[in-house]
């Protein structure tokens, strides 16, 4: 049996009295779509971030490919193979496409250029670089600066970016927010193939595009995942109902 990609035991982190994650277990196996959803305030940014590297949890052990990370950064588990994109979208605005996605290549072959013109000669940087524009779909953008993208153009960006880091898994963070329907189904069509790059753990409130992707999803309440299962089994489930299916996530 495969092993997971990622896998969470028992993480729990407390702010005063409250409970933001409460023994919290998740697995993110190789070529799945998890998708974690749960009404506003159930816990999501707080596990996301403890994931990532950006806060410690109280207990509990996150594994990256085998490896116990929890003790590690943000940077170290990002050179291990874990590949972030937020919620509000990070990249460099003045920076044009080529250039945002060039930083991600130099960063992942641990190189760094005090100009990015020098940069845009060295193949090692432009090759992969183009390599993932084109995949994401912004090859006729990677002269545009980011500022001047659409919304959706910039949350692909995104994409293109993790997808440079060469990673082991993607954490996405509501990667549908802000996009109108057209843009939605066009970012679930781009990330139904990137399974196939590496799993993805997917924070997402648009449910149709959770419906549509995901091999699984974990429902988060309280800080606890109350439920998790198949699309279907999802949909089937009362408590699940009751507690958040039907409210809209923010």
């Amino acid at each position: 049996m495969a092993e997971p990609v990622l896998q969470i035991r028992g993480l729990c982190k407390h702010f005063g009295a409250l409970r933001a994650s409460d023994n919290v277990d998740l697995d993110l196996m190789p070529g799945e779509i998890h998708a974690l959803i749960g009404p506003n305030g159930a816990g999501k940014s707080t596990l996301i971030k403890q994931i990532a590297g950006e806060i410690a949890p109280d207990a509990g052990t996150i594994r990256l490919a085998g490896r116990d990370v929890t003790a590690s950064g943000a940077v170290a588990r990002a050179r291990l193979g874990l590949a972030r994109s937020f919620q509000v979208s990070s990249v460099a605005g003045e920076f044009t496409v080529l250039q945002n996605v060039m930083l991600a290549v130099a960063g992942r072959l641990r190189r760094t250029y005090r100009f990015l013109r020098p940069a845009l000669a060295d193949t090692k940087l432009t090759a992969p670089a183009r390599e993932a524009i084109a995949r994401v779909g912004l090859a006729d953008r990677e002269g545009m600066r980011a500022a001047d993208l659409s919304h959706g153009e910039r949350r692909t960006l995104e994409i293109a970016i993790a997808l440079a880091l060469k990673p082991k898994a993607f954490l996405l963070d509501e990667p549908m927010a802000g996009m109108g329907p057209e843009g939605a189904r066009s970012l679930t069509h781009l990330l139904d193939g990137l399974r196939h790059e590496a799993p993805i753990l997917l924070v997402e409130h648009d449910m149709d595009a959770v419906f549509a992707l995901a091999d699984r999803i974990s429902v988060l309440v309280h800080g606890r995942i109350i439920a998790s299962g198949t699309v279907a089994e999802i949909q089937a489930d009362a408590v699940v109902r009751a507690a958040y299916l039907g409210e809209e996530d923010a």
